[in-house]
């Protein structure tokens, strides 16, 4: 007898080991809030790439707009941002998040952490490691988390077989790396990442995906240019 309540425990723990947790499970203060608009808070960036706080700015109105989201122009809120001593968004972060509600009518603010940046001409790679966090202005719980190391390819082929068509490729490749504009591989990181994101009022799967299976906090993969 004890060996079937054994083995019953054992089937038991297998299956829910097996089942994948779901949007709405993993994402329930976001349906719980439902948040409508968001303001993009100036990324936190980490790396030794100075420039990368600015250009990668610019790269998270298009993703979130896509996922059904209300999302106040960059340029807007960054002259604001500027004008209230808010451009450091390190300082709010884990902070009171009302003002931003108050004066903008934000639901939510979405803050991001740069952690890498690499370029590599040769390997044909643009790789970005990215946090994302939204928390709400009105109950400061997170809403959304997730974080990325995504590596867009931008290698070339197609220069012939044989080591000129070889050196042919690496040279292309060099090239189309080199050319591959910072704000398009930063898009394509952001998109990636926030696939997992639960649709906004203005996405076709709004309140509809919460049986959806989530996915993992932390994603590695390369995606093809």
């Amino acid at each position: 007898m004890k060996k079937y309540i054994i083995l019953s425990l054992v089937t038991v723990l297998l299956s829910s080991c097996a089942q994948q947790i779901t949007r709405g499970e993993q994402y329930s203060n976001m349906y719980k809030e439902k948040p409508l608009t968001i303001a993009v808070m100036p990324p936190i960036n980490q790396t030794n790439h100075v420039e990368a706080k600015d250009y990668f700015y610019t790269t998270l109105y298009a993703p979130l707009c896509e996922k059904g989201y209300y999302v106040y122009s960059p340029m807007m809120t960054m002259e604001m941002f500027q004008a209230e001593s808010a451009y450091d968004a390190e300082m709010f972060i884990d902070s009171d998040l009302s003002q931003f509600r108050n004066v903008l009518g934000a639901d939510a603010a979405m803050f991001t952490i740069i952690k890498s940046w690499k370029r590599n001409n040769v390997g044909g790679k643009i790789t970005a490691g990215v946090e994302y966090i939204l928390r709400s202005t009105k109950t400061g719980e997170t809403l959304y988390k997730r974080e990325g190391l995504i590596s867009v390819d931008t290698s070339v082929s197609g220069g012939g077989g044989g080591l000129f068509g070889a050196l042919v490729n690496l040279a292309a490749t060099a090239i189309a790396t080199a050319a591959t504009d910072k704000v398009v591989a930063g898009r394509i990181c952001t998109a990636f990442v926030l696939s997992d994101m639960p649709e906004g009022k203005y996405g076709t799967l709004y309140d509809k995906d919460q049986k959806t299976p989530a996915g993992k906090s932390y994603i590695k993969a390369t995606v093809k240019k």
